[in-house]
């Protein structure tokens, strides 16, 4: 009867979510680059790099090139990408290993890596139940899940792998990434500083040299690479994030997921489950990224996002401020994630 209720509820607070969307967007979450100069030099095609790179526990080297799933060849033709340990997971599914480059799909693991956990910039999908990982293709095949940020170039790009993905290969992808428990991967941090960063294709990362240095952080989340060289450079699935938080945030979160904030939203835990460690095909939301969380539920709020799922969430985020966002995202990322 709850679950009744709130998707009842939905179009009672559709238009009140619509008009204050707009003004709630957490800008930080996206990370969208600056647009590239109509007149800038696209430049010449970079040699290939054969430099062996390694990473401490792993008994492989691995090309840069190998590293980003480009062939040594200089021929620019795609091909596995490195997995550092392949011990950490099962068999991985063609598609997920390969992609397609006829269809113009992406290696998952390129972008997700092997072991599902993603980066700031996209989705963490390590420990999603299988139909839940299902049911989000399937959004992104119809248009029911978009990003409410037009600059996000990688959601039009998942879009339009789903619709090239044939069922089977869907359900494969989807059993894979399900058999992988998700471990926490983002280190939350409260502070009133952050550092300097710009966007790499959407992810945060700390400026270097002169330009290197703090800034006060305000309303923001920074999420950056731990050790940038490791997650960029290496892709190292061992390397996570810091996510740098205002001071406060966590607790004030933690109202709002536990109590409903005096009725402005619905506690998490009814539909997420004890400790949001999933509850049936919902999925495990705990200790996944800050900026993934906060994208999500801004998706929902604007309207992007209109699967089955986020049907019922939408009145749940409804009343939510772009603080009220800011602070769950905090509180969801901080949370445990119990050895499984």
């Amino acid at each position: 009867m709850r679950l009744v209720a709130v998707v009842l509820a939905v179009a009672s607070v559709g238009v009140c979510a619509a008009q204050a969307a707009d003004s709630n967007k957490p800008d930080w979450a996206y990370a969208v680059p600056p647009p590239v100069p109509a007149n800038a030099a696209l430049g010449q095609r970079p040699p290939p790099d054969l430099s062996l790179l390694s990473i401490a526990g792993s008994k492989f080297h691995f090309t840069r090139n190998k590293v980003q799933g480009i062939a040594d060849d200089g021929s620019r033709a795609r091909v596995q990408p490195a997995d550092w340990f392949p011990e950490e997971h099962g068999v991985l599914p063609p598609l997920v290993a390969l992609g397609d480059p006829g269809r113009g799909i992406t290696a998952c693991s390129l972008c997700h890596m092997p072991e599902g956990r993603g980066r700031s910039e996209n989705a963490a999908v390590a420990g999603l139940p299988a139909a839940y990982f299902v049911e989000q293709l399937h959004d992104m095949r119809s248009g029911a899940r978009q990003s409410a940020e037009p600059g996000k170039v990688n959601a039009r790009q998942m879009a339009d792998f789903a619709k090239s993905m044939t069922e089977d290969e869907i359900q494969a992808a989807a059993d894979y990434y399900a058999a992988i428990p998700w471990v926490k991967w983002s280190r939350v941090v409260e502070t009133a500083t952050a550092p300097k960063t710009e966007s790499l294709g959407g992810m945060w990362v700390p400026l270097t040299g002169a330009k290197a240095g703090t800034e006060p952080l305000g309303e923001r989340i920074i999420e950056v690479p731990a050790d940038p060289e490791a997650t960029e450079l290496r892709r190292d699935p061992h390397s996570g994030f810091i996510a740098y938080v205002p001071i406060g945030a966590v607790a004030a979160g933690q109202r709002l997921a536990t109590s409903g904030g005096n009725g402005k939203t619905l506690a998490c835990a009814g539909c997420h489950g004890a400790g949001l460690l999933g509850l049936g095909d919902t999925p495990e939301i705990a200790g996944r990224t800050a900026s993934y969380i906060a994208r999500q539920l801004y998706d929902i709020q604007a309207g992007a996002r209109n699967g089955a799922g986020a049907q019922a969430m939408k009145p749940v985020v409804a009343r939510l401020d772009g603080r009220d966002i800011l602070d769950l995202a905090a509180y969801v990322a901080s949370l445990p994630v119990p050895a499984k």
